[in-house]
């Protein structure tokens, strides 16, 4: 063997031995359980057949006539437009708040991130605990509105909303994060030049740091959007799905048909059809803003 290729082997095999433990773990926890998802997705497999039953589409078109995972999928098409696009607001809003504060700047950040330091049964029992009637405060906020008690967990035109505020409030402080190292790579000289030129406040954060902030957008929709598809805890701590699947999501109803019901092959097409929205939107996503998306 020639000493370039000799050496050549060497260098790759090094790079190779790096990335193999990674790309074991991504292959033994993401690509196996996907690609098995998809076989039994075509397979009818519960408590009723001893071995797996070749269906072929057999479980795609029992789902398309089931109303609970119609309206499951309903539930979370909403979930994701009320949470997604407020979270991104708000955490934009706080970072800039939180990267402009003359005084108290690591208060602020920690104060702002401190939803996702809370345990999630935790944060569930907290926001339990405010939605309860009589003595939560958002449960009496609500009745004074109203002028009558209500239960916002347990009536089906409340839930889905109230767990749509408390995923925001846990979500915008992480995604805040993100924008904060975005907005601190932004060069201060053009906040000074605009401030030359007069150019006010407002129109700086439009015209620079809106723009320049851009490619921290795309990442936060796309890890926004997958969070939305993948709510269990919070919603089996607090709903359980209901009352009557009202806030019962994908994931959720996933988990619910492979560990309560036991049908697998009915849970494994639901997982399919949910990588394949969840793909579908992701290429879009980066298709749709890839050449209005300015990279320093």
């Amino acid at each position: 063997m020639s000493t370039r290729w000799s050496e050549k082997l060497r260098r790759n095999g090094f790079g190779w031995g790096l990335v193999m433990p990674s790309l074991l773990f991504l292959c033994m926890f993401t690509y196996y359980p996907m690609f098995k998802s998809v076989w039994l997705s075509f397979y009818e497999k519960n408590l009723a057949v001893r071995n797996p039953v070749f269906v072929g589409f057999d479980n795609y078109k029992a789902l398309m006539q089931d109303p609970i995972f119609i309206e499951v999928f309903r539930n979370n098409i909403w979930f994701a437009i009320g949470t997604v696009p407020v979270s991104i607001a708000l955490a934009f809003v706080m970072a800039l708040f939180a990267d402009k504060a003359i005084r108290g700047k690591g208060l602020i950040r920690i104060a702002f991130f401190y939803p996702n330091m809370i345990p999630m049964i935790a944060a569930a029992s907290i926001w339990l605990f405010l939605y309860m009637p009589q003595f939560g405060l958002f449960a009496q906020f609500a009745s004074w509105i109203i002028g009558n008690e209500v239960h916002l967990l347990g009536n089906p035109n409340t839930v889905l909303g109230s767990l749509i505020v408390m995923t925001v409030w846990k979500e915008a402080g992480y995604f805040m994060i993100f924008y904060l190292a975005g907005m601190q790579q932004i060069p201060k000289d053009l906040y000074e030049t605009a401030s030359v030129d007069g150019i006010g406040a407002w129109e700086q954060q439009w015209r620079i740091t809106l723009p320049l902030t851009m490619p921290t957008t795309l990442f936060v929709t796309v890890i926004a959007i997958t969070n939305a598809f993948k709510w269990v805890d919070h919603l089996w701590m607090m709903t359980k799905g209901g009352p009557d699947h009202a806030s019962s999501l994908l994931l959720y109803y996933i988990y619910e048909t492979t560990f309560k019901f036991n049908d697998q092959g009915m849970a494994a097409a639901m997982t399919v059809l949910m990588i394949i929205l969840l793909l579908i939107i992701s290429c879009l996503q980066f298709a749709g803003w890839e050449r209005k998306i300015h990279y320093q």
